[in-house]
């Protein structure tokens, strides 16, 4: 994470891209700044500015314009906070927030505008969060999410997930990372461990958006995942010039399986500001996944969700088959 990329500057000259992309990325990165590991780097194409790796990352001026019902918070989880930190927005799970920090600053992220400052589960603020997780017997299971919760040293997130599993009514640890998949080396020795002291079920939610983002030392970090016994599963988001297109998303279910990881959603973009050149349609979304349901068996196929302020649930988006 040290040595990750964090200019625009940097991350166009290391691909040898135009440099009239430089000033429009320095202007928007301001607001939300660039940072990349090179591993991540190393697997986009060279001289290629519509490269779906480098899309998911790259300042664009388009991130500065004004759009209508795209603002600071699309999932209204400030309305869902119970406790520094901790969301309670499903029955039966609530999600704490461990850190700010991720390896890669994905330019869609729905967090991009969260306060953390004010709502990250960091040191003292965490007793205030486990407090109401042990008073509510209805929470069968916890989230870690951030930023990222494996920015978290490894002996942070032992003493936390030692406390999680000392509550009785909690029974599954989910973690949702984006780490495995852009900086694999993340799955060390010290994380390894960790995981064998975690004494309930544990799920980790990955964050693949395209097949390209799986090589072999992710494959490798997978492996070693599952070997302790964690189940993967797969969330994307659908994003225009990067997955929009039922031959990617196709490849995308299949490599994952062939790592070890089943497609679990399939995300609508969340509508956070400086997002909107991101957004597919929702009648082309539902045509993609009538076109992954009509290809790939029904455990390949991810669903299609949308997250709506306030719903017990994520709503799932039927999928349209094209007409004979």
């Amino acid at each position: 994470m040290a040595s990750a990329i964090t200019s625009a500057e940097e991350l166009i000259d290391t691909l040898g891209l135009d440099r009239s992309l430089i000033e429009p990325a320095r202007q928007v990165a301001t607001q939300f700044a660039v940072r990349v590991p090179r591993g991540y780097v190393a697997r986009m194409r060279r001289g290629d500015p519509n490269d779906p790796l480098l899309r998911q990352v790259l300042p664009l001026a388009a991130e500065g314009e004004s759009v209508p019902q795209f603002g600071p918070d699309p999932l209204g989880e400030r309305a869902a906070l119970r406790a520094p930190g901790l969301l309670h927005k499903y029955h039966g799970r609530a999600l704490l927030i461990t850190t700010s920090a991720c390896a890669v600053h994905c330019r869609y992220c729905f967090r991009r505008e969260f306060p953390y400052a004010e709502q990250t589960g960091e040191g003292a603020r965490y007793s205030e969060a486990l407090r109401v997780i042990a008073e509510d017997t209805s929470l069968e299971e916890v989230i870690l999410s951030g930023g990222d919760p494996l920015s978290l040293g490894d002996a942070r997130l032992t003493s936390l997930t030692n406390a999680l599993c000392q509550i009785p009514h909690v029974k599954r640890l989910r973690v949702h990372t984006r780490q495995p998949i852009v900086l694999p080396s993340r799955v060390d020795a010290g994380l390894l461990a960790w995981l064998d002291s975690v004494s309930i079920p544990t799920v980790f939610v990955l964050h693949a958006n395209h097949p390209n983002e799986i090589d072999e030392s992710v494959r490798t970090a997978l492996a070693q995942l599952r070997a302790r016994g964690v189940t993967l599963l797969n969330q994307s988001v659908l994003l225009r010039g990067v997955n929009d297109d039922a031959d990617v998303l196709t490849s995308l279910s299949r490599v994952l399986f062939d790592a070890g990881v089943l497609p679990y959603y399939l995300h609508v973009l969340d509508r956070v500001s400086g997002t909107a050149h991101f957004e597919v349609a929702k009648e082309v979304a539902q045509r993609l996944a009538g076109t992954l349901a009509a290809r790939l068996p029904g455990y390949l196929v991810p669903k299609l969700v949308r997250e709506v302020e306030g719903a017990p649930a994520k709503l799932t988006l039927l999928p349209r088959f094209a007409e004979k």
